[in-house]
């Protein structure tokens, strides 16, 4: 199956990737590769994904929970495509994706 990252997801990726690297050098590469890893998963016909809840949850988000990272991957599928929609932190801002399954 196709993977495609929206801007949004992207954007996410870069600021928290910009965040670990400021912290500890080469963190931010590190979890540029663990987000590459997870698209490789995703395209793989059994990907571990988890279901999310609520409204998303009816809309067929689901996400896929990175290694290492606090971080989730929320995914969308339609057809022969699953659209990132989201790099989720666990703890920061919950649900705020939520509209972007809707789209």
């Amino acid at each position: 199956m196709k993977v495609k990252v929206s801007k949004e997801a992207a954007a996410e990726l870069i600021e928290a990737a910009a965040w670990y690297e400021f912290e500890v050098p080469g963190l931010g590469d590190q979890l540029i590769e663990a987000f590459e890893q997870a698209l490789t998963r995703l395209s793989e016909p059994h990907a571990p994904l988890v279901p999310v809840t609520g409204q998303a949850a009816r809309l067929g988000a689901k996400r896929l929970i990175l290694k290492r990272f606090p971080f989730s991957v929320i995914t969308v599928a339609n057809s022969d495509v699953i659209t990132v929609v989201a790099l989720a932190h666990h703890s920061r801002k919950p649900g705020y994706w939520r509209e972007r399954t809707s789209s």
